[in-house]
């Protein structure tokens, strides 16, 4: 390897061993909060955590940041991105309280398959038919995973669905603002999340022993340094080359779950996440294959 690509390999390979620290860090958040919430409303437990990470985040922010936010032509667009993406947060939160993690991360797999359909209908973007097949494979992979007419179809599994159409169309509005910073992006995520759990706040709230206090905080930590560390990866290294490595979510989700609550993905869990992940494998390949033409 020549001395001017061996910078570039380097960040690269750093990149990616980030991008699987924050995606174990967010899994471990999300069992983390699946723990607390067997004692702690949802709504409290997203409180906890959005009002930790504005903490953490918001001396980050510049005031070109907000300026370059009032300002901007996308400024509707960001409303309903933060308000898309605080409620999917809730949905993904409220989804796993009833369904094993796994379940939950083999639902949101589809997400960004479903950008691939959702770009071409509002952002104009060329999808050829190699890439609409594998949205429909992706799909099918859904069907499988929620196992119609089984035991899995139920309320949880639907909320989870719903937020995971969410996740995808926040994931669209990104794509139109890429003049944003990553900060202001999270902290204005944050924001929203923080808002909508506030308003539920009357409705369920439990004091937290100081052992729960502890674990509320620690979520709301760890699932913020997890965010840092997934824009830290995509700064070091092409998103073509990072984005593959956030399926290993299924397996960090699998594997918590086995060991925290002792639950067992169902076969067709597996085989969904695995056509998921092929479909999802096979777009992001086919967007490598653009780039060089």
């Amino acid at each position: 390897m020549s001395a001017e690509a061996r910078p570039a390999a380097n960040r690269t390979l750093a990149g990616i061993a980030i991008t699987l620290l924050g995606v174990f860090v967010f899994a471990f958040s999300n069992a983390m909060a699946k723990l607390v919430m067997h004692h702690a409303p949802v709504g409290e437990t997203l409180f906890a955590r959005s009002t930790v990470a504005l903490l953490m985040l918001a001396p980050f922010l510049t005031r070109a940041d907000f300026t370059r936010l009032r300002t901007g032509p996308d400024w509707p667009l960001h409303m309903v991105r933060c308000v898309f993406s605080g409620i999917e947060v809730g949905c993904y939160y409220w989804a796993i309280t009833g369904i094993q993690l796994a379940d939950a991360s083999t639902i949101y797999l589809a997400g960004p398959i479903y950008v691939t359909a959702m770009s071409a209908v509002f952002l104009r973007e060329q999808v050829g038919w190699r890439r609409w097949t594998a949205v429909i494979v992706g799909f099918v992979g859904v069907v499988v995973a929620l196992r119609p007419g089984g035991q899995a179809l139920g309320p949880h599994v639907l909320v989870a669905v719903g937020g995971s159409l969410l996740y995808a169309v926040s994931l669209v509005a990104v794509r139109r603002q890429r003049d944003t910073s990553n900060t202001m992006l999270v902290v204005s995520q944050v924001a929203a999340l923080n808002l909508f759990s506030l308003l539920t706040l009357p409705f369920g709230w439990v004091m937290p022993t100081p052992l729960e206090a502890g674990m509320l905080l620690f979520v709301g930590v760890v699932s913020t340094v997890g965010y840092l560390c997934v824009n830290r990866g995509l700064q070091l290294a092409p998103a073509s080359v990072v984005v593959p490595f956030n399926y290993v979510s299924i397996v960090y989700a699998a594997v918590l779950g086995y060991l925290l609550f002792d639950d067992t993905p169902a076969p067709a869990t597996i085989a969904g996440a695995l056509i998921i992940v092929g479909a999802g494998l096979f777009i992001l390949l086919r967007e490598r294959v653009k780039e060089r033409t």
